[in-house]
């Protein structure tokens, strides 16, 4: 091996291992360097992944760090007092990565709520709480997993998360995309009656394109108060939609038609921002190629849980009405990807029997659905699985062969509240189901919104298939038992103000010996 082979292997190692020779500082951090809060993620038995970003001044350059790698120091402790500190060691903030922290935290019990904390300069972060998974292969009596998303920051507060962050006994909140919104500043702010743009709370700057530009979006949106507080409450399992980089992005596409070469560079740098601020693994280190989002967690025998990639590996999506161009024709019905060979094969070698339920976390709704025909887009979600006809069916058929009746998927992107079934056969709306799946409305894109949105009131009869429709921002919170899984549906009154309330939408329930919704 020559020498600058030598050299970058080792600069590889460096950052992987966290090995550092400990920087002497031109100056100290000035401000407190944790504004942005503390996270942890992706569980397993013996332990996890804890996050944080320094951060004195977000939004400035740099966000107010000196350019120097700081260390950080971690703790993982039984109480929230950190009286019995169990695991602790030092992370490595670097320039390159934002200064952003992975700690990966290994040698802890399964099934065991902890206590965590960074401190750097002497400065102590704020306390989250986790839980290990459970032993491989263990009984599991219950599990309580949130799903959040589509969390427009100018549509409205992120209320819901406060109200989530105090559910109870939380295992891991699923994260199913649309983190950030990557538009300019006022773009989509309410409009009032006269139909003018009304912000009570905007977009630092233009629309985003360079690191540095998603770093900032990224850190405005997390130094929202109850978004931290979800963070600090449970593990996410975080996954990307579109508008982490760019709407309706596929693949090296966007819906613009700019040059995939061009294009890339952004998808690369939108890419690396969300590395830097998601609680991942360093397996999710973002290349030049990509970043391998799509990966499994199992929790004991009772679950195991399918997060995948929606985004990164599809064709481009089909032209709508009045689009002719950045699309495949409207007429091309040939065989196409949604989540690319590769994932697909990997998806269908982990669903099994082997464990009381397996759970498709993703993006985008799955089950075909009739939407208003005064739809500018027309009835059919082309975005949707319903765009990747000959994909979902794929699935089904694999669902199907491997005679599997304990199926849920998870699913946001329409920032609406459905539940309904995946037909086994495309095209039989009331037929027999495949899967079932829970469709959770966002945190606040869209607004206020309504029970039933105006112009939506024979879309029920239109879908047979589904038993809930509801258009208010919120949550879902799955109570997942050997014997049944539970939905309760969670809605915000109002997210135009901070003081909108918590209120029960519905609670749903499926069998594990047949894919449906029953009302509780």
């Amino acid at each position: 091996m020559d020498r600058r082979n030598l050299i970058k292997s080792a600069g590889s190692l460096a950052i992987f291992a966290g090995l550092s020779v400990r920087p002497v500082f031109a100056r100290p951090i000035e401000g407190y360097p944790f504004t942005l809060g503390v996270a942890s993620g992706d569980p397993h038995p013996d332990g996890f992944v804890l996050w944080t970003r320094l951060a004195p001044n977000p939004l400035e350059p740099g966000s107010g760090m000196p350019m120097a790698t700081v260390p950080v120091q971690w703790q993982v402790a039984k109480d929230e007092r950190f009286a019995q500190i169990v695991q602790s060691g030092e992370a490595m903030a670097r320039p390159e990565l934002g200064h952003s922290v992975h700690a990966e935290v290994r040698g802890l019990e399964p099934a065991r709520r902890y206590w965590y904390r960074f401190v750097v300069e002497g400065e102590a972060s704020p306390v989250g709480t986790v839980r290990s998974a459970p032993a491989a292969g263990a009984a599991v009596d219950r599990l309580r997993i949130g799903v959040a998303g589509c969390q427009n920051y100018e549509s409205g507060y992120f209320t819901a998360y406060r109200y989530l962050s105090e559910e109870p006994d939380l295992d891991a909140i699923f994260h199913y995309g649309d983190y950030i919104y990557e538009g300019r500043s006022g773009r989509s702010c309410p409009k009032t009656g006269e139909g003018e743009r009304s912000c009570f709370r905007s977009h630092a700057g233009d629309e985003i394109y360079s690191l540095d530009d998603y770093r900032r979006r990224h850190a405005q949106y997390k130094m929202d108060e109850d978004l931290q507080s979800a963070h600090r409450a449970a593990a996410f399992l975080s996954t990307w939609d579109d508008h982490e980089v760019d709407n309706n992005w596929a693949d090296d596409r966007d819906e613009n038609g700019t040059p995939p070469e061009a294009f890339v560079l952004r998808r690369f740098a939108a890419m690396q921002a969300w590395y830097e601020n998601m609680p991942v693994r360093r397996a999710l280190f973002p290349t030049p190629a990509g970043l391998r989002m799509h990966r499994r967690l199992d929790y004991g025998r009772l679950l195991r849980i399918h997060l995948l990639d929606t985004r990164q590996y599809r064709a481009d999506q089909r032209c709508g009405p009045g689009e002719a161009a950045h699309c495949r024709p409207a007429g091309d019905r040939g065989p196409s990807q949604m989540l690319g060979a590769e994932q697909e094969a990997w998806l269908k070698d982990g669903l099994g029997g082997d464990f009381g339920w397996n759970l498709l976390a993703q993006q985008v709704m799955m089950m075909p659905f009739v939407y208003p025909e005064s739809r500018a887009q027309g009835p059919t979600n082309l975005d949707s699985w319903s765009g990747y006809s000959d994909a979902r069916g794929r699935l089904v058929d694999a669902i199907a062969e491997r005679k599997l009746t304990n199926v849920i998927v998870s699913t946001g992107d329409v920032h609406k509240h459905h539940a309904g079934i995946v037909p086994l056969r495309e095209g039989e709306l009331d037929g027999p189901a495949a899967a079932t799946e829970y469709v959770a409305s966002s945190i606040a894109s869209g607004g206020d919104g309504a029970d039933i949105p105006a112009g939506w009131e024979k879309v029920p009869e239109q879908n047979p298939h589904t038993k809930l429709l509801n258009d208010r921002r919120g949550y879902q919170l799955f109570t997942i038992g050997k014997d049944s899984w539970r939905t309760d549906v969670v809605g915000v009154t109002k997210v135009s103000d901070r003081s909108g309330a918590k209120q029960k939408i519905a609670t749903l329930v499926t069998l594990p010996q047949q894919p449906g919704i029953h009302r509780e």
